[in-house]
């Protein structure tokens, strides 16, 4: 079993900053893989950024330039440094782990993490 946990969600005023980590344990075999996602009310989830092991990264337009992910020293931890947060940018951030071995890939979710960004 795999778990994946986010943290550092909260509230903060617009033009401010946030980081979010994410941290996945349990049975990791090999994490090709991991993202941040977020879904605001009454909207579907969206990307925002991805990190392979490697550290190749790749972002929405919507938070390139304001949104860096990183990559901790285990591979199994992942970081959201958000900058320059504005109102829309209010969602539950969710992370994910991309898994996969053998040809065969799972993928991990966490609960989520509120942001509130106040105008």
């Amino acid at each position: 079993q795999v778990q994946v946990v986010e943290s550092g969600g909260g509230l903060v005023q617009a033009g401010g900053s946030l980081r979010l980590s994410c941290a996945a344990s349990g049975s990791i075999f090999s994490i090709a893989a991991m993202g941040w996602y977020r879904q605001a009310p009454g909207k579907q989830r969206d990307i925002l950024a991805t990190i392979t092991s490697g550290g190749s990264t790749n972002y929405a337009d919507s938070v390139k330039g304001r949104f860096t992910i990183t990559i901790g020293n285990a591979k199994n931890t992942v970081y959201l440094q958000m900058n320059s947060l504005k109102p829309e940018d209010t969602a539950i951030y969710y992370c994910n782990a991309l898994l996969r071995q053998s040809g065969t890939s799972w993928t991990y979710w966490g609960q989520g993490t509120q942001v509130t960004v106040s105008s």
